[in-house]
């Protein structure tokens, strides 16, 4: 049984800037459930001594007598010559004559106590002035982020940044920065994967996916684990909200529009927990829920009465997808992300350069410092990437894809070459990285490889790249067969390295049309005869010589309009030379297998 925990942190952007910006704290391990404990107690001190730290404190029992010189016996002379009314009282003299507050108790930091024993000081006090991030958008700055002062002076996100600044004079307006809390969310799921969980995802750009199908015991049970995680990111100074379900789509919903911090929902009752959740919760495209508004629309439970045709006319295949996954109808895998650090090399320039050749000379030369970081990691390239840094700051970026993994730097150099003229130096770049985003195991090559054999296949892979290179990635490719009968549907794309099987051992034409199209004025003879002339395209073919008929039935189970449907395919040829692949729909005898209209479907030769 499947077990899917959404992690929200709604104010990520606000309160990442927030703990930025906080003085440094003493040193901690903040990826990690284990306290920071204080250092050791010397091993010198005599048994029974008191562990209360030192350093500017006192210890318990002695607050009157901090910073005296007096000594303990001058100090009770001292006790003794005063007036009763100033005599401190027994509780200050450290007797156990009446009760008293646990003396082991932490000191606040500001009277020169140690850090928390949990890892983490009091949380400072929040934004004394009001602060929002913005975001450029097309030709307008629109509020992304607002901390709680500037939410409670009704500044939301979504708001323009001018609007904002004239309502509230004393505004801290900064940039927002969603690459940094992408990267601080893939490092918060990076921990979960070495810690909590094996599977672990960012789920948007406020929060993680966590699988706990069975890793949840190791916690003592799913409500332990989600109260460690949220204890554990407020002691790092974020808010967030955690919900488990059966499926990601539910999780994900009850974490964001549930409005409890901790949800547990039991197995199967996802559809009774969304039904209250407004239709946004299933994470609609923005002219779906605009449709979902004028259809009158609201909550998640309108939808389940509604037929599922009429459902994804009006909100889109989409939304139907959508909520059979949130229900648990539909597949929804969670593609975790994987501690691996990616090989890259990196080049800094003396002086910056703008002209062709000598970033060419660049390029071969981060070829030449990666092709020994891949051969230390038995890895090969099947994506690389250029990152030239501008003098003006404007990054430029260069990507290449092989077909199959490899670290021959002369074919790197080589389809590097062909896409040069893509970078746009500017002013000058000034530095140049090399990054290897998509790699795979590569062995050492057999010596035997290296000589010419006559008989081998030759290599293609080379030959694909620089193909792929100068005319795009899409337009190199090869065709395979998928399990359907229906010929539109039975063919797919594949990698050009990828050996096709199970072609079929009747004939197909060469070239497929991706809709079949109406031929008009056909003249045939019913039920088995090729056509005799037809018009396509208004042009009149008188046929020669038809071969046929082949019989492919509807796939019933895909579609109930298929249940009797019927296609008879003749091979034709026509005067001047020309073969076609033409159908015609049902078999002439049953009126329910088709209203006997003739297609074009494909070209041979």
């Amino acid at each position: 049984m499947a077990r899917v925990a959404s992690l929200y942190l709604p104010q990520l952007a606000i309160e990442r800037l927030r703990r930025a910006a906080r003085p440094a704290a003493p040193p901690e391990r903040p990826w990690s459930f284990a306290p920071v404990l204080p250092p050791a107690v010397d091993r010198a001190e005599p048994p029974g001594a008191c562990s209360v730290p030192r350093g500017g404190g006192w210890r318990p029992g002695a607050r009157w007598a901090q910073g005296s010189a007096l000594g303990r016996e001058g100090e009770a002379e001292h006790i003794a010559g005063l007036p009763a009314h100033q005599r401190p009282p027994m509780r200050e003299l450290g007797r156990r004559s009446e009760a008293a507050e646990q003396p082991f108790r932490a000191m606040p930091r500001d009277e020169g106590g140690r850090a928390s024993l949990h890892g983490l000081a009091p949380a400072q006090p929040l934004w004394g002035r009001p602060t929002i991030l913005i975001e450029r958008v097309g030709q307008r700055e629109v509020v992304t982020a607002a901390c709680p002062v500037a939410l409670s002076l009704e500044l939301v996100p979504g708001m323009a940044a001018a609007h904002a600044r004239a309502l509230v004079s004393d505004l801290d307006v900064q940039d927002a920065d969603p690459a940094r809390d992408a990267a601080w969310l893939d490092r918060l799921a990076l921990h979960a994967v070495a810690r909590w969980t094996p599977i672990a995802s960012p789920s948007g750009a406020d929060g993680i996916w966590l699988d706990l199908t069975g890793a949840s015991h190791l916690f003592g049970g799913e409500k332990h684990f989600c109260r460690r995680v949220l204890h554990f990111l407020g002691k790092l100074g974020f808010t967030a909200r955690i919900a488990v379900a059966g499926t990601p789509g539910a999780a994900h919903a009850l974490a964001r529009y549930g409005g409890e911090a901790l949800s547990i929902l039991p197995p199967g009752q996802e559809a009774a927990a969304l039904a209250g959740l407004p239709i946004a919760a299933l994470r609609l495209e923005p002219s779906a829920l605009a449709a979902a508004a004028r259809f009158g629309l609201e909550r998640v439970g309108d939808l389940y009465p509604m037929p599922r045709g009429p459902l994804a006319k009006r909100l889109g295949l989409a939304s139907v997808n959508r909520l059979d996954q949130a229900l648990g109808r539909a597949a929804e895998p969670i593609v975790p992300v994987v501690p691996f650090e990616a090989p890259s090399v990196t080049r800094r320039l003396l002086e910056p350069i703008t002209t062709p050749e000598s970033i060419a000379k660049v390029i071969a030369d981060l070829v030449d410092d990666l092709v020994r970081v891949l051969q230390e990691r038995g890895l090969g390239v099947r994506t690389a990437r250029i990152i030239a840094e501008r003098v003006d700051g404007a990054d430029q970026h260069l990507g290449i894809g092989a077909s199959r993994a490899t670290r021959d730097p002369g074919h790197l150099v080589r389809m590097f070459g062909l896409r040069i003229d893509r970078l746009e130096p500017g002013l000058g770049i000034e530095a140049m990285h090399l990054v290897v985003p998509h790699s795979e195991p590569l062995g050492a090559r057999l010596a035997g490889a290296l000589i010419p054999d006559g008989n081998a296949p030759p290599d293609l892979a080379p030959a694909i790249d620089q193909l792929a290179g100068r005319a795009g990635e899409d337009a190199v490719f090869r065709m395979g067969l998928e399990p359907s009968d229906v010929p539109e549907r039975a063919v797919r794309r594949l990698a050009p390295l990828v050996d096709p099987i199970g072609w079929p051992a009747w004939k197909r034409p060469v070239r497929i049309l991706s809709r079949p199209e109406i031929l008009t004025h056909v003249v045939a003879l019913l039920p088995d005869h090729p056509p005799r002339r037809f018009t396509w395209r208004g042009r009149v073919y008188p046929v020669v010589a038809g071969d046929g008929p082949e019989r492919i039935h509807g796939e019933w189970w895909r579609t109930d309009r298929e249940l009797w449907a019927v296609r008879d395919y003749f091979r034709v040829e026509v005067e001047g030379g020309q073969r076609f692949w033409l159908f015609r729909r049902g078999d002439g005898v049953v009126p329910e297998t088709g209203d006997l209209s003739w297609h074009m479907h494909g070209f041979f030769g």
